[in-house]
């Protein structure tokens, strides 16, 4: 299992536990984290599962695809920590990894 940390815009932190080759957003679905939405059920259609993924693990994560790219374009407040959770696989190399929410999905 690998352990992923949500936190929350208002602070809240959720840390939770995923299985390897899962994605951040399905094991934030599956534990009900508030702010993943995941409206296109992570087929990256859609920029509801939109987080800043913290410093210290962005080279880890590896780099965003064209396809996430342009989805991001439907986000509010991107930035260079911005990825889509649907497209952040989880791997040993992440165990601890922690990922902030936006205000809003919308």
């Amino acid at each position: 299992m690998v352990k992923v940390v949500y936190v929350e815009h208002s602070g809240a932190r959720h840390e939770l536990e995923g299985r390897e080759g899962s994605t951040v957003m399905e094991t934030a679905v599956r534990n009900n984290v508030p702010g993943i939405d995941a409206d296109c059920g992570g087929a990256c259609a859609c920029a509801t599962c939109h987080v800043y993924i913290d410093g210290a693990w962005r080279d880890r994560t590896g780099a965003r695809t064209p396809m996430e790219e342009s989805m991001l374009e439907f986000a509010e407040g991107v930035d260079a920590s911005s990825r889509l959770a649907c497209q952040v696989r989880l791997t040993a190399e992440l165990d601890g990894l922690v990922v902030r929410l936006p205000e809003s999905q919308h």
